[in-house]
């Protein structure tokens, strides 16, 4: 019986790849799994079909409040990013880092680290960047390749650094705190910016990149620094807020909404209040796919748990393997894959309802994996067939994607390099949370 409801399982999951595959939204093809599961369930056990915990769990995946932040912070993204302060945050990096071998890439990771802790999403930071420092870096020397594999590369780091989109769905669909998966994501995101720039200079050996040596005044020296801490104020005060417990993360995106209203209108004076309405519809256009995505899949997880698959896949793992590492690993390698064909938001919402369970179950924090999972498929943008911020940076430098997957190639081992530093030494992760007295 469990070897057949095993099948049935596995076919169920199978369906939803071939759903997704041929076209059909992600939402509908989890939708539809979802109800398939709960069909089996109804004819094996011989009971009336459970239709009530379809509506009941589109409403429940889609009613929890930590989801709240992911609108707010979307928001608030879009806001920042139409006060523009893209060139803002590249001049303070130049300013910071400017004049080191490879300047110019290196400002290209700097202000991406930036950008992704104010927007916490990986493609607006590779088209925001890439748009100016693409054509920039080419200008001044660099190969195309080149530029495109740094922009690309360095759009990945933002969405670990809080706040971050896909940890708050990470965290919504195990029970995981959101501010604990923050704090856990801070030390990640620095090495991965590191490495990045560790690449560069290596590339530089080779490479010979140009070096900056323009002089500023003091007084433009001035400007730049406060041009550039202005917007940089707004993840210091997320981060700061959720670290000090004086508010949820879902307070802190209401409040970075507040912020960078603020910022825009009334001190960077750079946004107009009649472009408030396209800036929430914009935003509206962006989280509504996700939410419904996210209300989808509590329906293909209520009917797969209901039919044990939790249970079945545990106990597969570990008739594999009982240790750790070697499932860490398997992990890794399932979630590279994953994130070559499918967004890493529907990954997570996908698969961690289930491996979760599986690495508690050997000992593994949920803060750690969550941020194993998020750091990983967030590799996915730059890797192809998906690939979204490779396509957009080559797109941007109007070369094809052969020739961009070359680019990027340095800068992915680096970072597969970084995901396997902090999948097998975690103190990486859960050293910030413990210290800040979250439980991971």
């Amino acid at each position: 019986m469990a070897e057949s409801m095993g099948t049935i399982i596995a076919l169920l999951v199978v369906f939803t790849f071939v759903f997704i595959l041929a076209g059909i939204p992600i939402y509908v093809s989890l939708l539809m799994t979802g109800v398939l599961s709960l069909l089996v369930l109804s004819i094996s056990t011989n009971t009336p079909m459970a239709t009530l915990a379809v509506s009941q769990s589109i409403f429940n995946g889609i009613g929890s409040l930590p989801l709240l932040a992911i609108p707010f912070f979307m928001l608030a993204g879009e806001i920042m990013n139409r006060g523009k302060i893209t060139e803002k945050l590249i001049r303070f990096a130049m300013l910071l880092i400017g004049r080191l071998p490879g300047g110019l890439a290196h400002t290209g990771i700097v202000s991406s680290m930036f950008f992704g802790g104010i927007t916490g999403s990986a493609q607006a930071c590779a088209s925001c960047m890439g748009g100016i420092l693409i054509p920039a870096m080419v200008k001044e020397g660099y190969a195309v390749t080149e530029a495109v594999g740094v922009i690309a590369g360095a759009s990945t780091c933002g969405p670990i650094i809080p706040p971050s989109i896909i940890m708050v769905v990470y965290a919504t669909a195990v029970g995981a705190s959101v501010g604990a998966m923050f704090m856990g994501g801070i030390i990640p995101g620095i090495l991965c910016g590191v490495a990045l720039m560790a690449v560069v200079l290596l590339r530089d050996r080779v490479a010979h990149f140009p070096r900056q040596t323009e002089k500023l005044e003091k007084s433009e020296v001035r400007r730049i620094i406060i041009d550039g801490i202005i917007p940089l104020g707004m993840p210091i005060v997320v981060v700061g807020g959720i670290m000090g417990g004086v508010m949820t993360p879902t307070e802190a995106g209401a409040i970075s909404v507040v912020y960078s209203v603020v910022v825009s209108l009334f001190i960077t004076r750079t946004l107009k209040v009649r472009e408030i309405g396209p800036i929430l519809l914009q935003a509206v256009n962006s989280t509504g796919p996700l939410l419904l995505i996210i209300a989808c899949a509590r329906v293909f997880s209520y009917g797969l748990t209901a039919l044990k698959m939790p249970v079945l896949v545990n106990d597969l793992i570990l008739s594999l393997t009982s240790s750790k590492y070697a499932f860490l690993l398997l992990v890794n390698v399932l979630l590279l894959i994953m994130g070559m064909f499918m967004d890493g938001g529907a990954s997570v919402i996908i698969l961690a309802p289930i491996l979760a369970p599986v690495a508690a179950s050997l000992g593994i924090s949920l803060v750690h994996f969550g941020v194993i999972m998020a750091f990983n498929l967030t590799i996915g943008n730059i890797t192809p067939p998906l690939g979204y911020c490779m396509f957009i940076t080559a797109k941007i430098a109007g070369i094809p994607v052969e020739r961009a997957i070359k680019g990027t190639i340095p800068y992915l081992i680096a970072e597969i390099i970084v995901l396997l530093a902090i999948t097998y030494i975690e103190f990486l992760v859960t050293l910030v949370p413990i210290m800040l007295g979250f439980t991971v």
